[in-house]
């Protein structure tokens, strides 16, 4: 294990012989770095590389242990560092206080070398577990949207087989031709261009609070209402909101290929339904899928397959809710799905809407 590798300890007090005796103690299996007061010790941390273990002595001159904890638990970048008071205060009232300031442990002088050794393993352990657990969300969000990897951290041990059923808004959409124009183009802009495509439409839907349950090459599919909902109507609101937003970002992508010297056309159908769904883990024991089902899901597929290049095209239970506050208009004939029993209106949502409605 190199220098680099290894936990970083601060080692904080006011006699050169503690620091020798702990350096010592230690200083093979973490790095160490000492500081002869409080005040060099707070310069350090705030100076950079913050350490993973702070050892602390209470009793120095012109600013003791305790205010030196109380300072580093004030601030939101050093309250997480693990603290470990090592001191010749034994009393309880001692202890206690240590740990009112929010010490993690405390250790009495004089010290116990296997005792010292290990409880800062203890803690370094810890604290590798806790910043494991903490990661888990950034992590888990490159698979799931940032809510259902919330969700699943947050879980106290029932994330299983269990669903819902839940009024959601649900989103589809597809890039017109893009898959047969793809068959043209270099393997790099291919990924080049899908990429940046899903990767700022993914940021789009999290921006208002949308859900994506899945890419289908270039297509997405997203909802609104679940886990989190804002109420029925502001959930349609704002996932017609966030297709506008994708139509411009639509737009800005095809200026930026082009400038790259990739000269694709991206416009996408869009479709938009509000109805009941069953919302929750699909699958088994051991492989799961957070999805929704049910035929509402096929009616917004529908909506988005029988669009038109660059429109959005919403159900009339959409239309609905969101017509006092978006501009629409009725499509001249009502469609006939697959799997429904008679033809239904359906609305487009008018271009205004992309400079004029904010969510």
């Amino acid at each position: 294990m190199t220098t680099s590798d290894k936990p970083t300890i601060l080692i904080v007090d006011d006699t050169k012989d503690n620091l020798d005796l702990l350096t010592g103690l230690l200083e093979s299996d973490y790095t160490i770095r000492a500081a002869p007061s409080g005040k060099i010790a707070l310069n350090i941390v705030k100076s950079g590389g913050l350490p993973d273990l702070i050892l602390l002595d209470i009793m120095m001159p012109v600013m003791d242990g305790y205010e030196v904890c109380e300072i580093l638990k004030s601030d939101p970048e050093t309250r997480d560092i693990p603290l470990i008071f090592v001191t010749a205060k034994n009393e309880v009232d001692d202890e206690t206080l240590g740990f009112d300031k929010g010490a993690a442990d405390f250790i009495t002088k004089p010290i116990s070398p296997p005792i010292l050794k290990a409880r800062v393993k203890s803690q370094i352990d810890l604290k590798k577990s806790t910043d494991t657990i903490r990661s888990l969300p950034k992590k888990l969000s490159r698979y799931f949207s940032s809510n259902i990897a919330k969700a699943i951290v947050e879980d106290s041990g029932e994330f299983a087989i269990k669903t819902s059923r839940k009024k959601l808004t649900i989103f589809f959409s597809d890039l017109c031709g893009f898959t047969s124009a793809s068959e043209s183009m270099e393997p790099e802009d291919l990924s080049y261009c899908i990429n940046s495509y899903l990767g700022r439409m993914a940021t789009t839907v999290e921006e208002f609070g949308g859900t994506i349950d899945k890419f289908m090459g270039d297509g997405i599919m997203a909802f609104f209402g679940d886990p989190d909902s804002r109420g029925i109507k502001e959930d349609a609101l704002a996932c017609v909101a966030m297709a506008a937003k994708m139509q411009e970002r639509i737009l800005e992508l095809v200026h930026e290929f082009q400038n790259q010297g990739i000269d694709k056309e991206l416009q996408a159908r869009i479709g938009i339904h509000t109805g009941y769904c069953n919302v929750g883990n699909f699958g088994s024991e051991k492989h799961m899928d957070y999805t929704l089902l049910g035929r509402n899901v096929n009616m917004a597929s529908r909506l988005e397959s029988s669009g038109e290049n660059g429109k959005i095209h919403i159900s009339a239970a959409t239309y609905t809710l969101i017509k006092e506050d978006v501009a629409c208009e009725p499509r001249e004939e009502p469609l006939l799905f697959k799997g429904f029993d008679r033809p239904l209106q359906t609305y487009f949502v008018k271009d205004n809407l992309i400079s004029n409605f904010v969510i």
